[in-house]
């Protein structure tokens, strides 16, 4: 059995849409974070040293960082949402496996911290905005191209890309003036291992 160390409103929550979309069984521990700091509580260190979520537990294995996770949960069903056969789809899958939390999310996670800044904050977070709408119309000309992130077929690319594409949704300017990615995450929320997973994991602002 998987257990699944889940802590709220985080990247976590693309693990339990995963394991929904495989059938996979799996046990959750939920973690809240600190009301004060935000940040995940201490008890998380028992399982990895660096404390953070995602974290799984397989068959005595721990793994942890969202990526190699999704890429050892791919291993695990045989290869399902994983590269394409097409070699220049496999190259997609590849890029954006990685450009979610390579790319997109730093951005997008220093404004974030720099909003939580009093007074300079918000001079802060305007300068920040211009590097995120670069990603932003990047990822709508890709999506204007194609139905999924790789190609025809969605894939754990798609699976990646879905938490920097809510936070810049919450936070990241995000809006109906990008229709083509607007329209994506509406296919990926109404999807049903989306919202079985969003039942099991409780509360999620980004959905």
């Amino acid at each position: 059995m998987i257990i699944v160390h889940h802590l709220e409103n985080s990247r976590s929550q693309r693990i339990l849409w995963m394991l929904e979309e495989f059938g996979l069984p799996y046990e959750i521990k939920r973690y809240e974070r600190n009301k004060a700091t935000m940040l995940a509580p201490p008890e998380l260190k028992q399982v990895h040293p660096l404390g953070k979520s995602p974290v799984i537990e397989d068959d005595g294995q721990v793994v942890a960082e969202t990526g190699a996770i999704v890429e050892y949960l791919v291993d695990k069903a045989d290869g399902k949402l994983g590269a394409p056969a097409n070699r220049a789809d496999a190259l997609r899958y590849r890029f954006w496996l990685h450009y979610a939390e390579g790319s997109m999310m730093p951005p997008l996670l220093l404004k974030l911290v720099l909003s939580r800044i009093p007074i300079l904050g918000k001079a802060a977070t305007k300068k920040i905005q211009p590097m995120i709408d670069v990603h932003l119309d990047y990822v709508e000309s890709e999506l204007s191209k194609r139905p999924w992130f790789a190609g025809a077929e969605m894939t754990a690319a798609d699976i990646m890309m879905s938490f920097p594409l809510e936070a810049a949704r919450s936070r990241g300017g995000l809006n109906e003036s990008r229709p083509a990615t607007i329209a994506w995450l509406a296919k990926v929320h109404a999807r049903p291992a989306y919202q079985a997973g969003l039942k099991k994991g409780g509360p999620y602002a980004y959905a």
